[in-house]
Parts: C-alpha cells; structure tokens; sequence
C-alpha cells in the first residue's frame, strides 16, 4: 500500500501549472466591455432608430433600458462571482432588483397602449431585422460567457449559467431598443421577454451540457 506521503510526492510531481483566473470583477468587466463592442459595432453597421433623442426622454422608454442595462450588468456580475468556489449564491439574485424594474416597464407599456403599432403598421422587414440583430448581439454574448464561465461545468453550473443567461438576454434587449423603432409594446414584450425566457430555459435545461462541452474543447 502506498503511503500518504509517496501518494502527495506523486502527485505533486506530476502536477502542471495552472492559471489562475481573473479576479471576478475583472472577468465581469471584460465580458461587458466585449459587450459593448459587439453593441457599437452592430449600432455603427445598422444605425440607431431616427428618434432615439426623443425617446430618451420618455421616462418609461429611458427607466426600461437603463433597467435592462443594469440587469445585463448585474447579473454578469453575479454569475462571475457565483462561479467562484465557496463565493456565496446569493450573488445571483444581485440583478433582481434591476430586472424586476425592467419586467415593470415593459408590462406597464402593454397595458397602457399594447396596439400601438404606428401610422403605417408593423413593417415585416423591419421585424426581420429585429431579429437579425437579436442573432447579432446575443450570439457573440452568449459564446463568449460560456467560455468565460467555463470553469464552474463540474460544480453546479446551472444557477450560474442561467444568471449569464439572463445578462446576454437584458443587453440584447438594450440593443433592440436602442436600434429598432418597434414601439409596439407587445412586440417589445415579445422580444425582451422572450429572449429572456429562452436563453434562460436552454440554460437551465442545458447549461451543464454546454458548460461540459466548452471544457472539453
């Protein structure tokens, strides 16, 4: 039988360096930064919507998107902190706040004027590149926090991918408002809402998958 000490000499002397990572923070701030590369970029190939200025001065439109940016930032935040080992969970509910003033907003719009569409109606073509810039934007996100969180697949990935989720969700939201005149509440419910739905439950659903994936290659 081996004794304990040969076993620690073995296995420290097989045993490579390993990186350490970032501080949390750190991590969080380059994932944002990444962000809003992705966002200018799309911005600068799309164009932002003519009357951005005059909505900026509408209180709900402008406390809908800085609540939506706050939770994009907050829960990158908390889903960083979260995926460090003996960090507490509760770093995950940090976004709640933002985010249950986000969902206000946009619930607020669809029942004070949901069939608001415009003087010309809802331009499929627009609705397509609304979508489009939905793939844009949250497809970049939503690689580069999975490799970026890719380190927490073997402990319990999924509350922590779901936070990531719902960062990647929040800052496509902020790009469609910002680049798309679809003032349709029921759209804005469709598609802020229902990209939070959806990367939350391929997250939840998935999230140890994905995670496993990313660390094998």
């Amino acid at each position: 039988m081996t004794r304990t000490s040969d076993l620690i000499d073995m296995l420290v002397a097989d045993a490579t360096p390993v990186r350490r990572l970032w501080p949390p923070a750190a991590r969080a701030a380059c994932w944002l930064l990444f962000a809003a590369a992705v966002m200018l970029f799309v911005g600068i190939a799309h164009g932002v919507r003519a009357d951005l200025l005059v909505k900026l001065h509408q209180p709900l439109f402008a406390i809908g998107v800085a609540a939506a940016m706050a939770t994009g930032i907050l829960a990158a935040t908390g889903a960083f902190l979260a995926s460090v080992p003996g960090m507490s969970r509760h770093w995950l509910l940090l976004p709640a706040p933002a985010s249950l003033v986000w969902v206000a907003t946009i619930g607020y719009g669809c029942l004070t004027h949901w069939v608001t569409i415009g003087p010309e109606g809802m331009s499929l073509g627009e609705t397509a590149r609304c979508f489009a810039t939905l793939i844009l934007v949250g497809t970049p996100l939503s690689l580069v926090m999975l490799i970026m969180l890719r380190h927490v697949a073997r402990l319990s990935p999924g509350p922590v991918t779901m936070a990531g989720s719902l960062a990647v969700a929040a800052m496509t939201a902020v790009a469609l408002s910002i680049l798309h005149p679809l003032d349709a509440s029921a759209m804005i419910l469709l598609w802020n809402l229902g990209v939070a739905a959806l990367y939350l439950s391929l997250s939840g659903r998935y999230g140890r998958r994905l995670l496993g994936w990313v660390v094998q290659r």
